[in-house]
């Protein structure tokens, strides 16, 4: 069935005559700031605790007119603190929240009879887990761990995500993650996304939102949930900017540095950033390998590989905004990150028969050179029709465009049997073009009901081509088994309505999206192709009951789909060995799954929740023998045929003194997969667990310190039994220069107890691998702020092609 543009402009014509509106997730407590004399004040810092036991919840900043708010909050007891410099620290009477909006009476704050000379120590610092109805929101700027780290190392250690040594991200012991960068999709998985995720630096990152069960204004995808990466953005008047420099030694040495530039006046924002990466990283990869033929044992390997990669990388960011009246924001950004990486990785490898005895000796000499320069650009607008802002337009039209040039040199040279050394030389040259176009319309129908509506069109065309040449003794020969050109076209369409409305003490959000897809591909090389054409509906539920004060429950139910990577199905291939290459796989399904949570809150802090999903034809990353046999194995992804998941999170956070908070967090889940690969039949699942814990001090005169440890049990994914590994982080800050600096040092991996050690088994393959990174790093970073201290809201939005910018890539 096709999902014609016809019906979706009648879609859009509907929501335009009907009331729709953003979900509400939660009462809204707002209020205002002012000084004795009557005057508002701006950028004020306002904390939310809970009045049990003191706690922050959220903090926030008072725009210009003094006024701030606080949304998606649980029903319960909070009173709010208010400082600001010059003035006494401010709080006010515990008050509860209830399911309907509040607002406070004036907060009014005194000026300081304190000398303003003397360091003022009085601060909210923001928790770095904060816990909303829908999602976990890590605050990363205000860690001394995120200094000099990549957004991939302070992903690894986010409470219930987990990176494996593919690079391939987990939520909650799940794959198939949705990665969102400032509401964009980023176009990859796996290898590639760890890439493109080491060429940002974790000091360009202001928070990232793990969202387990999102509602139906997300695209679809994410069978795991969606992890929203939202960079810095500044809002405060006039000029200002910051500037930031880090250094770190592990094995060998890592390099950050940024620079960020606002000017905000009246109607007009500019705004820019740069970022400066060079890091250079250790990897170890020890191989055995096991063969068999008809259940008899035939021979065996051994490799071992040392690597040594240089990630250089530039990101930048430009923009701008301008009012054109009170309810109308244009806006334009332009953003980019032009990554290269040059890799040495020698190899050695053995070769045994079935006695042990040696057969073949040889080392290859890997150098690869990777770059993947990337741009997009994004037009939005915002309008509201009313000063209300009880309804409201947003529009965004999208262009991103990637680019993939990989160089690699594999010589090997062979020493038993004696004979001439040959080189393979490959030549891969990719582009991809995202265009997309989003339009949402969302009015707020009364205090306790809202509707919310919209559509996006997307248009992806995917051009890859590479060469293999092989070379022996001087004489160079094209190889046509290996070289290879993929083509790729994928239109969808979508569109999606939610409604929400709160009846006493019961929240309902219900909310079905419809998305259409029409895909090509082509082979080249062999003249192979493939269409697809499907509409899926996918519903999402979201109940949430307040049973009493300390009391809350809330059902969520959702289906969800993810589309192979336009990588996943390229048909190149990348050697990482002589034995070992990478390629995609064209025969690969979409996976789609049902997912079920019931969750349980405490005193609005002590939260606990079960799962259950369902995924038909899970894509999952296999390493097998190779079609061309002679001992060589081919990593690629294939589909199974069902896995069913179950989960239990506990999250406990503590405070056992008034300078130390302890925040902790348990996944424990069993995963089963069904299926069958290269003449193995699979029906097994393993209990496992992930456990994250984080310690947050203040030690005074502007000193604050983190401790975070993690652990993750013997897991069984899919054919890979991978044995357990941990880490322990330590992170010191200390703010100075009237807080316009911030030192950071820090020390990852204490302990060096995160290798990778791990099996998979076949009827006729078995392999144990042994993989170890530089993750033992100690790194010294400080920041200064420069600029008016004056903040504004800033009213800056996210984009509309997040869908699509995940898949541009693969592993």
């Amino acid at each position: 069935m096709r999902f014609s543009l016809r019906f979706c402009l009648l879609f859009v014509v509907f929501l335009a005559g009907h009331r729709s509106v953003h979900a509400k997730n939660g009462p809204i407590v707002s209020g205002i700031v002012r000084a004795v004399e009557g005057t508002t004040i701006e950028f004020a810092t306002i904390a939310i605790h809970r009045a049990a036991d003191s706690v922050v919840v959220k903090t926030e900043f008072s725009d210009a007119s003094g006024a701030f708010r606080f949304e998606q909050l649980p029903v319960g007891q909070y009173f709010i603190s208010a400082s600001q410099v010059g003035f006494d620290r401010v709080q006010t009477p515990p008050f509860s929240v209830s399911a309907s909006d509040q607002k406070l009476p004036a907060i009014v704050l005194k000026p300081s009879s304190k000398t303003q000379l003397k360091e003022v120590t009085v601060q909210a610092r923001k928790p770095l887990f904060e816990r909303e109805v829908d999602r976990i929101v890590v605050n990363v700027d205000g860690s001394p761990l995120s200094a000099g780290a990549t957004s991939l190392e302070v992903l690894s250690r986010s409470p219930g995500v987990t990176v494996d040594q593919n690079d391939n991200l987990a939520l909650r012991g799940k794959q198939g993650v949705l990665v969102l960068i400032d509401g964009k999709r980023v176009p990859m998985t796996g290898a590639e996304l760890g890439e493109m995720l080491r060429g940002l630096p974790a000091n360009a990152i202001d928070k990232i939102e793990l969202i387990t069960n999102p509602p139906a204004k997300y695209d679809a995808a994410g069978s795991a949930g969606i992890i929203a990466i939202k960079l810095k953005k500044d809002s405060r008047q006039g000029t200002n900017g910051s500037i930031t420099g880090s250094y770190g030694y592990g094995r060998y040495y890592k390099l950050t540095s940024g620079l960020s530039l606002n000017y905000r006046h009246k109607k007009l924002n500019i705004f820019g950033n740069y970022n400066y990466s060079d890091r250079n990283v250790f990897t170890q990869l020890t191989l055995h390998r096991r063969f068999y033929q008809n259940q008899q044992f035939i021979g065996s390997s051994d490799q071992e590989n040392l690597g040594r990669t240089n990630y250089v990388s530039n990101t930048y960011r430009a923009g701008v905004d301008y009012s054109l009246n009170k309810r109308t924001l244009l806006g334009a950004v332009v953003s980019g990150l032009a990554m290269d990486a040059e890799a040495r990785i020698p190899n050695v490898t053995q070769t045994f028969d079935e006695q042990g005895k040696l057969q073949s000796s040889y080392q290859s000499a890997n150098r690869r050179n990777l770059s993947m320069p990337n741009v997009a650009a994004n037009v939005n607008l915002k309008h509201s029709f009313d000063s209300t802002g009880k309804r409201e337009l947003t529009a965004d039209v999208d262009f991103a465009h990637y680019e993939t040039h990989r160089r690699q040199n594999l010589e090997t040279s062979f020493t038993l049997p004696l004979r001439p050394s040959t080189t393979l030389a490959g030549d891969l040259n990719g582009g991809l073009n995202i265009r997309s176009f989003k339009a949402d319309y969302v009015h707020k129908l009364s205090d306790k009901a809202r509707l919310e509506g919209g559509i996006k069109f997307s248009w992806v065309n995917s051009d890859n081509d590479v060469l293999f040449t092989n070379i022996s003794e001087g004489q160079s020969v094209l190889d046509t088994g290996k070289s290879n050109h993929f083509q790729y076209d994928e239109k969808i369409n979508a569109a999606y309505l939610n409604v929400s409305k709160t009846i006493n003490k019961t929240s309902l959000q219900a909310g079905l999206r419809a998305e259409q897809t029409d895909v090509k591909g082509l082979q080249v090389i062999g003249n192979a192709s493939f269409e697809r054409y499907y509409f899926q509906l996918f519903p999402s539920v979201f109940i949430k009951q307040t049973l009493s004060k300390t009391h809350d429950l809330g059902v969520s139910l959702s289906r969800r789909i993810d589309r192979p990577t336009y990588n996943q199905l390229n048909p190149f291939r990348a050697y990482i060995d002589a034995t070992t290459y990478f390629t995609g796989n064209p025969s690969l399904f979409p996976q789609t799954s049902y997912n079920f949570e019931l969750t349980h809150t405490f005193k609005q802090k002590f939260i606990t929740s079960v799962s259950y999903s369902r995924t038909d034809q899970p894509i999952i990353d296999v390493v097998q023998p190779a079609p061309e046999g002679n001992r060589q194995a081919v990593s690629t992804f294939q589909n199974l045929t069902r896995s069913d998941y179950y989960g239990f999170t506990l999250t406990l956070p503590v405070q056992p003194a008034s300078w130390w908070t302890l925040d902790n967090n348990l996944v424990a889940y069993y995963q089963r997969f069904v299926g069958e690969l290269a003449g193995t039949s699979l029906n097994s699942g393993r209990p496992a667990f992930t456990l994250n814990s984080t310690s947050t001090f203040t030690l005074g005169r502007g000193w604050t310190a983190d401790l975070t440890g993690n652990y993750q049990s013997r897991q069984l994914y899919g054919f890979l039994d991978i044995r357990p590994l941990g880490q322990l982080n330590l992170g010191l800050q200390k703010t100075m220069w009237a807080k316009k600096g911030t030192l950071k040092l820090n020390v990852t991996d204490v302990l060096y107890t995160s290798p990778v050690n791990a099996t998979s088994a076949y009827a006729n393959y078995a392999e144990q691998f042994y993989q170890r990174q530089d993750t033992r790093i100690a790194t010294a970073s400080l920041t200064y702020r420069f600029g008016n201290d004056t903040l504004s809201p800033s009213r800056r939005r996210d984009g509309g092609a997040e869908d699509e910018k995940r898949r541009a890539g693969g592993a």
